[in-house]
């Protein structure tokens, strides 16, 4: 049975669609005016269904000539141990190197074709009879291997991964998506098999869709391709997600020859069915960010984006809270020179405590509406909509 469930927006987006002053969205069409909560309320509705493996479907119908269908995984770095890390971003590389039945050439042209049919008949293809061959394992190994090369010259990629290193130490929180090259060297094709017999299972699965397909078609479609899909773990052995505790602690890697720091500064944040999660992503809106090449000075909405821009605190900081299952990291990252890295450190903690003290209601109502336009943003597509679609399962 297909249970129906009128979607507004998300589950942020509901929370916010309950503000006593929503924000108002000027439409073209005869100059009209609406609230935020009414422009979701005219979102499609998200339709979710089960098979009986336990494979999940989500999908909305938007009438569009075309659709976006995509198949996801519960599995990831927060299921991989020390000996296996970045074995599921390998198995990225791995998704459309050829099948059993198809070779990596015959996939790429079915690829360039369109059509729902095509596309989860080819999603189960590649989930369920991957061919991982020795040869394309070598070769996508060195593409790998550049990748992290790639990685580690960033330097803010570098420090959020350290970021949840120390901060989630001893856990699996505390693996980059990535793993380390010497992973990637070793990784073998046995290892890989192994990842998918123990993870890919339809419980863990969900197929959504977004645009023009109907559910009762993408049901059909599940069923005809993804039946077959194990919900089985072999002796029983169903991997269970370790606790991740958060350390307060902290990691430095000094070079003297770098002009700027980049330092990120966190605290435990909300995991993703907290309801903590809303009112931290408006406390995020009140801090902000800011961008030296942006302009703007004392103009700027956040104190501490003003601050940073009149006493030349930084180049550039950023906010954020990663959320995952169970736990978060509320924090904010930024770029500075030697000398202001102490004022920097200062100023942002004190923007943190300014919100308990001396937050004004304008400041949250700005930074509601700042939120709420980009929720809105984040709906104007196909792919950010059935990634909505997901969230709701």
């Amino acid at each position: 049975m297909a249970a129906s469930v009128c979607r507004v927006g998300s589950t942020v987006g509901r929370a916010l669609a309950k503000a006593r002053s929503p924000i108002l969205l000027s439409l073209r069409r005869g100059q009209a005016t609406v609230t935020y909560a009414q422009s979701l309320l005219g979102a499609p509705e998200t339709r979710l269904s089960a098979l009986d493996n336990g494979l999940r479907i989500a999908s909305e119908e938007t009438g569009h000539g075309t659709c976006t269908v995509g198949l996801w995984i519960s599995c990831g770095s927060r299921y991989e141990t020390e000996k296996n890390n970045g074995a599921g971003f390998f198995l990225e590389h791995m998704a459309f190197k050829g099948t059993k039945k198809h070779p990596q050439m015959a996939l790429e042209q079915q690829v360039e074709s369109m059509g729902a049919h095509l596309t989860v008949a080819l999603l189960s293809e590649v989930l369920q009879s991957n061919a991982l061959s020795e040869a394309d394992i070598e070769q996508q190994r060195s593409v790998v291997l550049r990748e992290l090369e790639e990685v580690e010259g960033s330097l803010q990629d570098v420090c959020l991964d350290l970021l949840h290193a120390t901060a989630f130490q001893g856990t699996p929180l505390g693996h980059s998506v990535l793993g380390p090259s010497q992973n990637a060297r070793t990784l073998s094709r046995q290892d890989l098999v192994d990842f998918i017999s123990s993870h890919y299972k339809a419980p863990r699965m969900v197929l959504a869709a977004a645009g023009g397909v109907t559910h009762e078609e993408l049901v059909g479609l599940a069923k005809q391709h993804f039946s077959g899909v194990s919900f089985e773990y072999e002796d029983d052995a169903v991997p269970v997600l370790s606790p991740c505790r958060f350390s307060g602690s902290e990691i430095r890697m000094r070079d003297d020859d770098m002009p700027l720091a980049h330092i990120a500064i966190a605290v435990e944040g909300a995991s993703a069915a907290s309801p903590d999660i809303v009112p931290l992503m408006v406390a995020n809106s009140i801090i902000g960010s800011y961008d030296i090449t942006f302009g703007g000075g004392k103009h700027l909405s956040s104190r501490l984006a003003r601050l940073a821009s009149e006493e030349s605190l930084c180049h550039s900081f950023q906010a954020f809270h990663s959320s995952y299952s169970d736990t978060g990291l509320l924090g904010i990252y930024f770029v500075t020179d030697k000398h202001h890295i102490d004022d920097m450190m200062h100023w942002s903690q004190n923007a943190w405590m300014n919100m308990c003290t001396t937050v004004t209601e304008s400041d949250i109502a700005r930074a509601k509406n700042v939120l709420k336009a980009s929720l809105v943003g984040q709906l104007n597509g196909k792919i950010s909509t059935y990634s909505c679609s997901l969230s709701e399962t």
